[in-house]
């Protein structure tokens, strides 16, 4: 595909027809700009990435070992690196998508400052991320573009027609660093309604996936906390609905929905709904209601209420705010229940908060969903709210005191000390950390596999390292050695930060239209000339 000199031989004879007017325009400047911004709209974005995840989920229904990743992100900076290192390391994005967190944008993003993962912060700021992160994402193509445009400058100026040929090569075989997203929608901030026009705005800026979750919005809490209540099916169909209409409104026929179910962890419900007939799904939700099974209307005091499940009278138990509990040691059914539904009901795929990494735990849930969906697949948070080196130290622990091994040199319950880390228990607990994403991808249905908040942590991380060293005894040491010097060994592009912030795209830009005059910013006294 000759795309390059098709889109300069097109852009020649639009500026022909104009004839001397537009004679400073040149054809082939015009068709680097247009290759260095193909995506117009978010909402190309969205169709355009949608494709994308279709695809990789058919390759996965093939073959599990093809499952995707993604790292959380909470500003565009961060999520354009990510991309970057695929490509410098791997060469390709295939399989790489972002992943924007609500916990994120709460912590670090909204203008009350930092706040708890409670759907309390600017909606709005959800949908500008998603914008952010794309035009972060694109300007990143605009730079490596750049760079293959002047590696076929060079080939021409020195009559290589070898080097030339492949430079046009690498130009049209280009792979965007713009992927798919799948965006943290919450509950959808308020009812359906307000749902379908938050999902409008976050399509419309490149979403080609939402994910929502079973809770109830105005007590939304993050999913490995307490005190999470669940709403009834309807009402989360409801706003899966609202979702769908918004990507088909938007013409993103091929939009990803992401059911959530937090009710493993869920003990609580705001409403009791209405049954309309004997095995409905409101009749299966309040099948899971704990309470106290009555005799006569008698046993209901004022302001109390009672319902049927099968054969016998229930008083729910209610707590003084009103919400109603589940039976304890439910919450696997539910979570099983509500993902059959979800997905009979218009989701694509699954996302079920666990309160640990368990490869067993999530595999028995989706065997039960997978005997009437079949295809089931799950997205799955490889959550930093885990301990997982404790987790898999137990795991292995309890495997290995089933199989009879002598575990006299461990104590169970302080494998997280230090003491352990060089151990045969560690040693093997890390391998099946190492092993966890493709294990589960096998036997436990997961097609993604994400880290919620992973830059939240590397960077306080590199943060507190590099204020230790250099407010300390090393000094400028500490910033050239542990940070510059890395960058050049390791050969990462924003060592050159000015290069990253677009000047040398700028400078090209300026000659276009300015010519010979045009001032730039890339002569010899531009101090990023000594990186190389």
């Amino acid at each position: 595909m000759n795309q390059y000199r098709t889109l300069t031989s097109s852009a020649a004879d639009t500026i022909a027809k104009q004839g001397d007017a537009w004679s400073a325009i040149n054809p082939e400047s015009v068709a680097r700009m247009q290759l260095q911004n193909r995506f117009h709209t978010g909402l190309d974005i969205a169709r355009y990435t949608a494709t994308i995840m279709r695809g990789d989920m058919a390759a996965y229904d093939k073959d599990p070992t093809q499952y995707t990743q993604s790292l959380g992100c909470w500003h565009g900076f961060i999520g354009q690196q990510k991309l970057i290192s695929m490509k410098k390391h791997f060469g390709t994005t295939q399989g790489c998508y972002l992943y924007l967190s609500g916990w994120m944008i709460a912590a670090l993003r909204s203008e009350f400052g930092p706040l708890p993962d409670q759907s309390i912060h600017e909606k709005t700021s959800v949908p500008a991320l998603i914008e952010e992160l794309y035009t972060f994402l694109k300007q990143a193509d605009a730079r490596e573009l750049r760079h293959l445009f002047t590696e076929l400058d060079a080939a021409r100026e020195e009559g290589n027609q070898v080097a030339e040929k492949a430079a046009f090569g690498k130009i049209d075989n280009f792979q965007t660093h713009v992927v798919p997203i799948i965006a943290d929608i919450d509950a959808g901030f308020g009812n359906e309604e307000a749902t379908y026009l938050l999902a409008k705005k976050m399509i419309e800026a490149g979403a080609c996936c939402l994910q929502i979750e079973n809770q109830v919005s105005d007590v939304k809490q993050c999913g490995h906390q307490d005190g999470k209540v669940t709403v009834p099916h309807e009402e989360f169909l409801a706003k899966i609905n609202a979702i769908r209409y918004a990507f088909l409104e938007l013409g993103v026929d091929e939009g990803l929905i992401v059911a959530r179910t937090d009710s493993l962890g869920a003990g609580l419900t705001q409403k009791i709904p209405v049954s309309r007939e004997p095995g409905d799904l409101a009749d299966q939700y309040n099948a899971f209601i704990a309470g106290e099974t009555i005799s006569s209307m008698d046993d209901i005091q004022a302001g109390e209420i009672a319902i049927r499940q099968g054969d016998k009278l229930i008083k729910p138990n209610r707590l003084p705010n009103g919400l109603v509990q589940f039976r304890a040691g439910t919450g696997a059914e539910r979570c099983v229940l509500d993902c059959i539904t979800a997905l009979k009901n218009g989701a694509d795929m699954l996302w079920i908060e666990t309160e640990k990494p368990h490869v067993g735990q999530i595999a028995s849930m989706v065997d039960a969903i997978r005997e009437q969906v079949p295809n089931a697949k799950l997205v799955y948070n490889n959550s930093p709210s885990f301990n997982w080196t404790l987790s898999f130290r137990q795991q292995v622990f309890d495997a290995w005191t089933t199989e009879k091994k002598d575990l006299s040199a461990y104590v169970r319950d302080d494998l997280m000390n230090a003491e352990y880390d060089e151990t045969e228990l560690s040693t093997e607990a890390d391998k099946r950390i190492q092993a966890f994403q493709a294990d589960a991808s096998k036997r436990a249905g997961i097609f993604h596999h994400l880290i919620t908040l992973p830059t939240y942590h590397t960077a306080a991380q590199s943060t507190d390292a590099l204020a230790k060293n250099y407010f300390g005894e090393q000094g400028m040491l500490a910033y050239v050695r542990d940070v510059q010097r890395r960058e050049i060994r390791e050969g990462l592009a924003c060592v050159k930060h000015q290069d990253m912030s677009g000047s040398n795209i700028g400078d090209d830009h300026k000659e276009y239209f300015s010519g010979a005059q045009a001032l730039k910013a890339s002569g010899k006294d531009n101090t990023m000339n000594q990186f190389g």
